[in-house]
């Protein structure tokens, strides 16, 4: 019996239209730097200050701390403008997946690779909150942990903030590479990937999966069941 389903947030749990691709290209390639489509996809669900340091590198820069902390506010400005150009919305049918998993008595956190400046105030715009009446039980972001994805703290802490102790009662799920990684890596019960990103299924199918689902409206349907072989 799964007790804790841990989601990432942008193209997981929220369509958000593909401002995060937008938005960290940007931050990188106004430094001189070149972005390669498969680096920026490989570097897709990490911590977004790590992922900028890591494809100014590949891209042929040399970046500093200061550096980072610039195209990080680069990132969260673009980002910001984008969500106000195009509001992010849930993926279709989330609220109710996340709802039914509750309703079982199964808890469900959030996790992401942004900083609470960037992951709060986006759930706070569609009504998604830990607070009372609200339809979460924990959300993890990147401010929290020494290491994002794909180390498996941010599972870890979400397990600390819902009193789980048993990893593999736990169900994680994610739209890209390093999701499913972070998953193995926690040693959780199942991992699911989702087509709801921009990683088709032949490239999740590549990661340590159970299933590998259209969305996280399936989720609820195989909560409950053995992981897949």
């Amino acid at each position: 019996m799964i007790e804790l389903a841990v989601f990432d947030m942008a193209g997981t749990t929220i369509e958000e239209h593909g401002a995060v691709y937008d938005a960290l290209r940007h931050a990188v390639e106004s430094t001189g730097a070149t972005v390669d489509a498969q680096d920026l996809q490989t570097w897709m669900g990490t911590d977004k200050r790590e992922a900028i340091d890591a494809l100014v590198r590949l891209g042929g820069g040399t970046p500093d701390a200061d550096l980072v902390e610039r195209q990080y506010g680069e990132f969260r400005a673009f980002l910001k403008k984008r969500y106000e150009e195009v509001p992010p919305q849930p993926i279709a049918q989330a609220d109710k997946a996340l709802a039914a998993l509750r309703a079982r008595g199964i808890k469900v956190a959030l996790t992401t690779g942004f900083s609470d400046d960037v992951a709060l105030p986006l759930l706070a715009s569609l009504g998604w909150s830990t607070g009372e009446g609200g339809n979460l039980d924990a959300v993890v972001t990147s401010d929290e942990v020494v290491r994002g994805r794909p180390a498996p703290y941010m599972i870890h802490r979400a397990m600390e903030k819902t009193g789980v102790v048993d990893v593999r009662k736990v169900l994680v799920a994610g739209d890209t590479a390093v999701d499913l990684q972070a998953g193995h890596n926690a040693g959780a019960g199942v991992v699911v990937g989702v087509l709801t990103g921009q990683l088709p299924r032949t490239a999740l199918e590549q990661e340590p999966h159970s299933y590998v689902l259209e969305s996280v409206a399936e989720v609820p349907d195989i909560a409950e069941a053995t992981p897949a072989e």
